[in-house]
């Protein structure tokens, strides 16, 4: 298993990132919830391609597992809080 797309991968403890990439709780692995491509795409209502983007930009975390991609849910909600604009 491998984790990519995330821009200080190899700064990030592995609990970090089987915890939805929060170190303030402490949850176990069979808490974290893994969503597909897809699933996240119909989440975010973009196109699956802008989800592999990214995840290849390192804009949002993942994991591989043989070839596909497995994003924490959490990590989700994560960049889209972070990405909120407020606008006038």
């Amino acid at each position: 298993m491998q984790v990519v797309g995330h821009r200080d991968a190899g700064a990030i403890a592995w609990q970090e990132v089987w915890c939805g990439m929060s170190t303030s709780t402490d949850r176990s692995l069979s808490e974290v919830r893994f969503l597909t491509v897809a699933e996240v795409a119909a989440l975010m209502r973009v196109s699956k391609m802008t989800v592999y983007r990214l995840v290849h930009h390192g804009e949002l975390t993942a994991v591989r597992v043989g070839r596909s991609f497995r994003v924490p849910e959490q990590a989700v909600h994560d960049y889209l809080r972070d990405s909120f604009v407020e606008t006038a």
